[in-house]
């Protein structure tokens, strides 16, 4: 069982990362809160049913994680750290790498949840994924991401 799970973290290891990212601000925070969902990954790995996609479940524990995470620290986000992408845009198209780099703090401004939905989101993950991962119905999900879109334009 232990090196099923250490395999399971280590092939869906990116995905624990942008979960750990997308909720902290510094390099410590994010390496923390990693360490926080694969522990609670594996409290809770024997539990795991395989009634969902195992993405789906990881998904859930590590955003469940990051938002009792916060909760217990009770801080805000009073400083946003913008998120490094690789720099594979030409030298010529530096208002789209702005354009990024705005849409990436306006994100890190929305609250929790809204984050969390707007990950999956970008994901590739449809509204019924997202619903099955947040516990949420696909059509509040759809509502909740036109609130985030003008959300999101207003932020911008």
């Amino acid at each position: 069982m232990k090196e099923e799970f250490a395999d399971l973290i280590v092939q869906h290891k990116a995905l624990i990362y942008k979960v750990s990212k997308l909720y902290t601000n510094t390099l410590e925070d994010e390496q923390d809160l990693f360490q926080e969902i694969v522990f609670q990954l594996w409290k809770s790995y024997s539990s795991f049913k395989g009634e969902a996609k195992i993405t789906t479940w990881m998904y859930r524990v590590g955003m469940n994680t990051a938002i009792a995470s916060l909760n217990k620290k009770k801080r805000a986000v009073s400083t946003i750290t913008p998120i490094e992408i690789p720099d594979v845009i030409d030298d010529n198209s530096t208002q789209v790498q702005e354009n990024i780099d705005a849409l990436y703090k306006a994100i890190k401004r929305l609250n929790v949840i809204d984050r969390g939905v707007t990950l999956l989101f970008l994901e590739g993950n449809s509204y019924k994924q997202i619903g099955e991962i947040m516990g949420y119905t696909e059509n509040n999900v759809g509502t909740r991401m036109g609130r985030i879109r003008e959300k999101l334009k207003q932020l911008m």
